[in-house]
């Protein structure tokens, strides 16, 4: 029963953040919180002296009379719309910034701990099941790499394999970040997509990956894993990898119905030559099993023939059989660890693969962060100086492939790396550099 007027005085005195909570109170609180009298005063008092041309002070913007045309003339909501616009820009453009400063050894980005604290990004998923309702996931638990981040989500309330249709991951940011320090999950925020995966028929459609006494993995491309309960038909886990070169754009610059699909590469003039293949390629290349580091190892240098070029790939060979001064070890045993509320455990033979391949011009060329199995290969290791099993792991996307072998030495217990080839799709450097493969 209190009168529109009264309303809106009381309004004037919130903060944006409140003023979009209060206008999920009810219809007419909606309408009221779309004021462009309200919003306009705090669109002009967020802009910086240097861009105030036409700033008003705040009494002239308490009093401004309907006949101005900033108010009359734009539809209620306009203000706001252009204040969370402005806004959400300023923040991307900070967040970015950050993103651009590169580790000089790496030649990756150095700062993307610090963009995500800034921003204040956090993921969830959102499982989606065959009547529609939906089950978000929040509150994961992070671990850190120097390429990427491993994301695990784990609880006792999910609802059965049998009736979900689709997972949802999402990158979450506060819609007004700076404003609401710590963000509240209750408030206004903005969700990005980062991928979707159908979920109906898991354990027929998707790679498996390992297991132990208790869960098996599955695996979804990219980068995602889904461990089920061996004695039921139930989510125990999932556990998400996103490579830093991707994360914050995925993350942040995406919708929550699209994902964010990154511009095209701009080549420099003659920065490659089809006669001689790629040159000059630099590799990092982490193996982790979440909470466990068994790799970190840089590679510079590469490069490929053009007789290394067939069946619609380039070869580059960071590791070869035959050169042993290049072989390098593998630190503990090899498995990807996991846990929940009750259980813990550690699946074998499977390791997390982070990778960053640098063209010449040290320029993020592949990046990937994914789960990758081990496979006990039928020879026989033929190699003087190593006696063992060989195994091998292989990955495969749209933009190459990788290909490792070790040898396990059981004298000393651990894993030994005699070969790493990368194979590049001739589609992705044709699209990159504009040549014809």
């Amino acid at each position: 029963s209190m009168p529109s007027e009264m309303l809106l005085k009381i309004f004037s005195y919130l903060d944006a953040v409140s003023l979009l909570s209060v206008g999920c109170v009810n219809k007419r609180f909606y309408e009221l919180a779309n004021d462009n009298g309200i919003w306009l005063k705090l669109y002009s008092s967020s802009l910086q002296p240097k861009w105030t041309i036409w700033k008003m002070k705040s009494k002239q913007t308490e009093t401004v009379s309907l006949g101005c045309a900033a108010l009359h003339d734009k539809k209620p909501g306009y203000w706001k719309k252009e204040y969370i616009f402005k806004q959400t820009s300023a923040f991307k453009t900070r967040v970015m910034r950050l993103v651009k400063l590169l580790d000089p050894y790496t030649g990756l980005p150095c700062k993307n701990k610090e963009a995500m604290k800034v921003s204040g990004l956090s993921w969830i998923i959102v499982l989606k099941d065959k009547n529609g309702k939906e089950h978000v996931i929040e509150k994961p638990n992070l671990s850190f790499k120097d390429t990427s981040v491993t994301i695990l989500w784990y609880g006792t309330h999910w609802p059965s394999l049998d009736v979900l249709s689709t997972l949802k991951l999402f990158g979450v940011t506060p819609l007004l970040p700076y404003q609401s320090s710590p963000p509240n999950k209750n408030g206004p925020r903005r969700f990005s997509l980062i991928a979707e995966y159908h979920v109906a028929n898991l354990t027929e459609s998707s790679v498996a990956v390992g297991a132990d006494e208790l869960v098996q993995l599955f695996s979804l491309s990219p980068g995602l894993l889904v461990g089920i309960w061996k004695e039921k038909n139930e989510i125990a886990f999932v556990m998400a990898s996103l490579h830093y070169n991707q994360l914050l754009e995925r993350s942040i610059l995406g919708s929550a119905t699209v994902q964010f699909a990154p511009p095209p590469n701009k080549p420099l003039l003659d920065d490659i030559d089809p006669e001689y293949g790629l040159h000059d390629y630099s590799l990092h290349l982490d193996l982790h099993g979440r909470s466990c580091m068994y790799l970190c190892g840089s590679f510079k240098g590469l490069f490929c023939r053009k007789g290394d070029i067939e069946n619609g790939y380039l070869r580059l060979s960071v590791v070869s059989l035959k050169d042993n001064r290049k072989h390098f070890p593998i630190i503990g045993t090899l498995g990807i660890c996991w846990e929940t509320d009750a259980f813990k455990g550690n699946v074998k033979d499977c390791f997390v693969m982070d990778l960053t391949l640098l063209d010449g011009t040290g320029k993020p060329f592949w990046c990937f962060s994914a789960p990758v199995y081990m496979e006990l290969s039928s020879k026989a290791s033929g190699l003087y100086d190593y006696m063992g099993h060989i195994y091998t792991a292989d990955y495969v996307d749209s933009e190459g492939k990788v290909c490792v072998e070790f040898v396990w030495l059981e004298e000393t217990k651990e894993y030994i790396t005699v070969s790493l080839v990368l194979y590049v799709s001739t589609k992705k450097v044709n699209s990159w550099y504009g040549t014809n493969y």
